[in-house]
């Protein structure tokens, strides 16, 4: 049965999916997801996921990207 039970746990946390809501979430997991969301995000956008913007026009300097979260 204990068994049963940690099987049952595995597969829920498996299935879990980022939702914006992840953002303000208080549990370990969601946090985790949003975390790992944006990092992917500013990798894709970057090429690095420290969250910051190579040469911004306007200054010629690197700039930090805001962590903000989803915004409604």
């Amino acid at each position: 049965m204990e068994q049963q039970n940690k099987i049952a746990t595995h597969s829920k946390l498996a299935e879990k999916m980022y939702e914006p809501s992840d953002y303000k979430a208080k549990d370990d997991l969601s946090q985790g997801l949003a975390i790992t969301h944006e990092q992917v995000s500013d990798t894709f956008v970057e090429g690095t996921i420290d969250a910051m913007i190579d040469n911004v026009q306007d200054t010629g300097e690197d700039a930090r990207i805001p962590r903000e979260g989803y915004q409604k």
